[in-house]
C-alpha cells in the first residue's frame, strides 16, 4: 500500500519536525539536569486502523492505515504548554510478544480486552535462544518495521512492541516457580535469565540498527517519551521478590539491557517496588522511573531516595494528583503522563 500524498506531507512537514525537535530539546534539558520553563506534561497522539486485528494479517497494511489515521489527528496548531507528539505503536500480542517468541501459547480474550499466555511446560534451566526465523511474533514486528521505514516518513516515533525485562518475561513463562527456583537454586534460575536477556538485548540491538534515533521509542511511546537514545524496561514483577533477591540475581540483567542504549533508559513501575529505592539509586544505566499506580502513591519516597539526575514519570492517579505531585517535586525532575487540563 501506498501512503496518501496529503499523509505523506503532513508526516514529512518540516515545521511539524521542527516543533518536535524543540520539545525534545526540552526534555532533554530535563535529563541533563537543566531547569525547564515550567512543568514537563506529555499527552501524545497515537495513530491507529479502524481494524486493529490487520496487524497479525496485513501488518504492512496495518502500518500504512495507522500513519492515515495519525495524518488526521495532528494538532497542525502545536501546542506551547505539553508536548503532543505523534506516533505508531504495533504493540504485538500486548505484554507476551517475547512469551510467543519463546513459544509460549498467546491468545487473546475478547471480554477482558487482553492478550495471555500458557506457562511453558520445560524445565527451568533448559531455555534456549529462539530460532526468530520461525517466530510469528517477530516475523510480524519485522514485516511493520520494514513497512515503515518503506513509507519515508520523517516526524511519527515508532514504538516498540513490549520487550519487557528479564524477570518480567521469566514469570510470564514460569509464573511462581521461577520466584521459587531464584531461592532454591539461583545458578539454575540465572541460566533461563541470562538466556532471556540475552534475546531481549539482540531485538533491541536490532530496532536500533534500522530505526533513525529520533523515531525510535520503546513501549507507550506517546507518554513514556524520553529523549533520542534512551531505552526502557519493565519493572512490575519486581515487587515479588527482596531487595537482596534483586540485588544479587536480577539487577545485573536490567542494567546491562538498559546500556544497550546509548543513554541508559528508563524502569516501569506499577506496583510497590519502594522497598528497592537503594537498587534503582546506585543502578548506574537507570535514568528514569515511570511510575503508575501503587507506585505512583509513593512519589515521595522515590523524589527524596533516587539520584538527583534520576527523571520521575508519573501517571497521576487518585492517590498522586498533579497537583499533589508538583507540590512534592517543585516540578523538579518530573514528567507529567496527561494533559495538564486533565491531570
Amino acid at each position: 500500500m501506498k501512503l496518501s500524498n496529503s499523509a505523506k506531507k503532513i508526516l514529512n512537514d518540516p515545521l511539524r519536525i521542527e516543533q518536535r525537535d524543540q520539545w525534545f530539546s526540552r526534555l532533554q534539558n530535563l535529563f541533563d539536569g537543566k531547569k525547564t520553563d515550567n512543568v514537563m506534561a506529555i499527552n501524545g497522539v497515537c495513530g491507529s486502523p479502524e481494524d486493529d486485528t490487520l496487524l497479525y494479517s496485513y501488518p504492512e497494511q496495518w502500518v500504512v492505515e495507522s500513519l492515515e489515521n495519525l495524518a488526521e489527528k495532528i494538532d497542525a496548531r502545536g501546542n506551547d504548554v505539553q508536548f503532543i507528539l505523534p506516533c505508531i505503536e504495533p504493540g504485538i500480542f500486548g505484554v507476551h510478544f517475547i512469551d510467543s517468541i519463546f513459544g509460549s501459547h498467546v491468545y487473546f480474550e475478547k471480554e477482558s480486552n487482553q492478550w495471555y499466555n500458557e506457562y511453558l511446560n520445560t524445565e527451568i534451566g533448559t531455555l534456549r535462544h529462539p530460532d526468530l526465523e520461525k517466530s510469528e511474533a517477530w516475523n510480524l514486528a519485522t514485516r511493520a518495521t520494514n513497512e515503515f521505514l518503506k513509507q519515508e516518513v520523517e516526524l511519527p516515533l515508532f514504538g516498540l512492541p513490549t520487550i519487557a525485562s528479564a524477570l518480567n518475561i521469566a514469570v510470564n513463562l514460569y509464573g511462581e516457580n521461577i520466584l521459587a527456583e531464584m531461592l532454591i537454586d539461583p545458578d539454575n534460575a540465572a541460566c533461563d535469565l541470562s538466556v532471556i536477556n540475552h534475546l531481549l538485548a539482540e531485538l533491541h540491538y536490532w530496532y536500533r540498527s534500522v530505526l533513525p534515533e529520533k523515531q525510535l521509542q520503546p513501549v507507550i511511546s506517546w507518554q513514556r517519551t524520553q529523549p533520542s537514545g534512551y531505552g526502557q524496561i519493565c519493572g512490575c514483577t519486581t515487587q515479588l521478590i527482596s531487595a537482596e533477591v534483586y540485588d544479587t540475581q536480577i539487577a545485573i540483567f536490567d542494567n546491562e539491557l538498559l546500556g544497550v542504549y546509548p543513554n541508559g533508559g528508563m524502569i516501569h513501575l506499577c506496583g510497590s517496588h519502594s522497598h528497592l529505592i537503594p537498587s534503582f539509586r546506585s543502578m548506574q544505566n537507570l535514568k528514569a522511573l515511570q511510575l503508575n499506580d501503587c507506585a505512583a502513591r509513593d512519589l515521595a519516597l522515590y523524589f527524596n531516595g533516587l539520584r538527583e539526575d534520576q527523571i520521575l514519570y508519573l501517571m497521576p492517579c487518585d492517590g498522586m494528583p498533579t497537583e499533589k505531585a508538583i507540590e512534592i517535586t517543585g516540578g523538579n525532575r518530573l514528567v507529567i503522563q496527561a494533559a495538564l487540563s486533565d491531570a
